[in-house]
């Protein structure tokens, strides 16, 4: 009897011809449900995809225009850079995260957005912010939460730049990401995918690569998470929230454009 096991691809790397098709949607509880005309005119506003392999550019800081995008598949993430190249990342973007919004309130991009793996995006008009917020209060009312959501991410990530040792940074990095994967239904076997690299954790969390490789390795020593095939996964995931006073209460259904 063959022991292997098939792992569906989900979501499919290539976006549906209609949203109604959209995996994210179906039978997915981690986003939440919208009325048969709610989703026409998110289709209306649909403008087209995108695919950015990896390591590319999905918008470029300072580059004027834009557009609104929803992350359909694959890891990607938003950061800015400084005149000497320093980076540093300001989050990772996973499947149903919306993209791009603040460009609406400038003439060029306030920060970049780089694609960690082949990724694909559906790409919005701006435009179809005015008509959304005029005539769909509920969707409005899901924009303006994506948005409240995004702050509530900086003042995590301020706190865990501003107080946080380098060991509680990479635990809640850590136990985050497996539970924002987790949430949207994408763990197998207790693992999640794991597509960064030490350097990415590094600007992340900013951290040198060598504190980056040293905290990992302690953390690995210690029991609590291993690293291995481009998975992640959280032996101990108690003692490692413990470790970074991470407490988050079960995440309502989010917003999905």
């Amino acid at each position: 009897m063959s022991t292997d096991v098939v792992v569906p691809q989900w979501p499919s790397p290539e976006t549906p011809r209609h949203c109604s098709s959209c995996r994210l949607r179906r039978g997915n509880q981690a986003f939440t449900a919208v009325t048969a005309e709610e989703l026409a005119f998110i289709e209306s506003c649909r403008s087209g995809t995108e695919m950015v392999p990896a390591g590319g550019a999905l918008i470029r800081e300072r580059q004027p225009g834009g557009r609104l995008y929803t992350l359909y598949s694959g890891w990607a993430f938003r950061y800015k850079t400084l005149s000497d190249g320093r980076r540093q990342i300001l989050n990772f973007l996973l499947p149903g995260d919306l993209v791009g919004l603040q460009q609406e309130f400038s003439d060029t991009a306030l920060h970049g957005v780089e694609a960690v793996t082949d990724s694909t995006f559906c790409a919005f008009d701006t435009d179809s912010l005015w008509p959304l917020f005029r005539e769909h209060a509920r969707l409005a009312y899901g924009v303006t939460w994506l948005a409240a959501r995004g702050e509530g991410m900086v003042d995590d990530n301020l706190l865990t730049a501003g107080r946080r040792t380098a060991i509680e940074r990479v635990a809640v990095l850590l136990v985050h990401l497996h539970r924002r994967m987790d949430r949207l239904g994408l763990a197998r076997e207790g693992s999640v995918e794991f597509p960064i690299n030490q350097q990415h954790i590094a600007d992340a969390l900013g951290l040198s690569l060598v504190h980056t490789n040293k905290t990992l390795r302690r953390l690995a020593d210690m029991g609590l998470h291993e690293i291995s095939g481009g998975r992640l996964r959280l032996v101990n995931p108690r003692a490692l929230a413990r470790i970074a006073e991470y407490y988050d209460s079960i995440p309502r259904p989010v917003p999905l454009l």
